[in-house]
C-alpha cells in the first residue's frame, strides 16, 4: 500500500512539473515573424557582399562550418535553389561554430574547393555575434539552419535546408501564412519541451543496469498513459515513443510492435525517432525474447530512415543491418535483397573497401546457403 501510495505521489509530481515546465519556460526573444537580426561577418568570402536585408528582396540566411558534414551534403541544394531563384531570392552563407583551430586560410580553401557545389554567396563572422543574435536568440542549436527573411525583413522560417523547398516557393510567391508558420513552430516548441521535461522521471523506471533487471516497466505505462492523457499530441514524441516501446516490448510484445508501426509514420515536432526503436530492438534482442514481427520492425525502421536521410548516412552498412533484421525475422528472402542492396551501395562508392565487400558477400553467400538448406 505504502508502495502504490509513493507510485501515485511520483505520479503527481511529475504532472505537476510538466505542467510547469510547459507554462513558465521562457519563449525565444526572437521568432517567426520579428525583423531579422542585422548581420555582421568577418568576411566576405564569395559573391557580393550583403550589408544589410533590403526591402522587396528574400533571403536564405544558411548556417554552416567546414567540420560539419551534413552542411557540406546541403550546400549542392541550396546552389540548386541560389540557380533557380537567381533573380528573387539570395542565398547566404555563414561560417559559424569553427574550431578554433580552423584558420580563415582553411576556410576560404575549403569555400574553393566546392566550387560550383557551393554556388552562393558566402562569409564567416567574426565573433559570437551572429551565433547569439540568431541561435541564441531563437532557442536554435545545431548545424545546418537555415532562416528565411521575406521581402518585408522578417524572420518567415526557420529549419534545415533540405526541408526549404516548398516553404521558398510560398514565400517568393508571397503566399506563405507566417501567422501559421510562427503558431505552428511555438506548438511544436512546446511538445519538444514537453517531452524533454519528462525524461528523467521516465529514466528511473527503465533501470537494465543488471542481467534480469528489466525495471519497472507497468509503472511507467501507468505514467506515460497519463501524460498522454492530459496531452494527446505526446503520444508519438521522441522521448515518449522510445519510452513507450521499451516498456511494451517487456510486457506486450504485439502491442510494442502495433505501436512502433504507428510511431514509424507518425511525425510530431520532429521526425519520428527511426534509430531510436531499432537501437531498443538491438539492445534488448539478448535481454527479452524479441518475436519476428519486432525484428520485421526494426527492418523496416531502417528503410525509413534511409529514405529519410539518404544523404547523410552510411547507406551499406544500414542495408546490411536491414538485412541481419530481416534472418533474425526469418524472412529469408528480404535478408538476400536487403544484402545485395549492401553489396550494391557499397560498391557506387568512391574507393569503397575491397574488405568491407568481401564481408558484405561472405554474409551473402551464408544466407544463401541457409536458405537453400532450409527450403530442401
Amino acid at each position: 500500500m505504502v508502495m502504490r501510495s509513493n507510485f501515485q505521489l511520483s505520479l503527481l509530481l511529475c504532472i505537476i512539473a510538466v505542467t510547469a515546465h510547459a507554462q513558465n519556460d521562457p519563449a525565444p526573444s526572437l521568432n517567426i515573424g520579428d525583423p531579422a537580426p542585422p548581420l555582421q561577418v568577418g568576411e566576405w568570402i564569395k559573391g557580393t557582399p550583403v550589408q544589410r536585408f533590403e526591402k522587396g528582396q528574400v533571403y536564405v540566411v544558411e548556417f554552416w562550418a567546414t567540420w560539419c558534414g551534413p552542411c557540406i551534403m546541403a550546400m549542392p541544394h541550396l546552389s540548386s535553389l541560389a540557380r533557380e531563384y537567381q533573380d528573387k531570392v539570395i542565398i547566404l552563407g555563414i561560417d559559424v561554430m569553427e574550431k578554433l583551430t580552423t584558420s580563415m586560410k582553411k576556410v576560404k580553401d575549403f569555400v574553393d574547393s566546392m566550387g560550383h557545389r557551393m554556388d552562393y554567396r558566402v562569409a564567416a563572422e567574426d565573433s559570437n555575434f551572429t551565433e547569439a543574435s540568431w541561435f541564441g536568440a531563437s532557442g536554435e542549436q545545431g548545424i545546418p539552419k537555415s532562416f528565411v527573411v521575406n521581402a518585408e525583413g522578417k524572420l518567415a522560417w526557420i529549419g534545415h535546408p533540405d526541408d526549404i523547398d516548398e516553404i521558398l516557393q510560398k514565400i517568393v510567391n508571397n503566399t506563405w501564412d507566417i501567422k501559421e508558420a510562427l503558431a505552428r513552430r511555438n506548438e511544436n516548441k512546446r511538445l519538444e519541451e514537453l517531452d524533454h521535461s519528462v525524461m528523467d522521471t521516465l529514466n528511473t523506471y527503465v533501470r537494465d543496469i543488471y542481467p534480469g533487471d528489466l525495471g519497472r516497466p507497468y509503472s511507467a505505462l501507468l505514467l506515460i498513459n497519463e501524460i498522454v492523457r492530459k496531452e494527446p499530441k505526446l503520444k508519438y514524441a521522441p522521448i515518449i515513443a522510445s519510452n513507450t516501446f521499451s516498456s511494451l516490448l517487456k510486457t506486450d510484445p504485439h502491442k510494442a510492435y502495433e505501436y512502433g508501426k504507428e510511431v514509424l509514420v507518425t511525425p510530431t515536432f520532429e521526425d519520428p525517432p527511426y534509430q531510436n526503436l531499432i537501437d531498443l530492438i538491438k539492445w534488448y534482442s539478448d535481454k527479452i525474447n524479441i518475436s519476428a514481427e519486432i525484428y520485421e520492425l526494426g527492418a523496416e525502421a531502417y528503410q525509413a530512415k534511409i529514405n529519410k536521410y539518404a544523404k547523410y548516412i552510411d547507406i551499406p552498412n544500414n542495408y546490411n543491418n536491414m538485412a541481419d533484421m530481416y534472418w533474425r525475422a526469418k524472412n529469408k528472402v528480404k535478408a538476400i535483397n536487403a544484402q545485395q542492396k549492401a553489396i550494391e551501395a557499397l560498391k557506387s562508392e568512391k574507393n569503397f573497401s575491397a574488405i568491407k565487400i568481401a564481408a558484405f558477400e561472405d554474409r551473402l553467400h551464408q544466407y544463401k546457403r541457409m536458405y537453400i538448406r532450409t527450403a530442401k
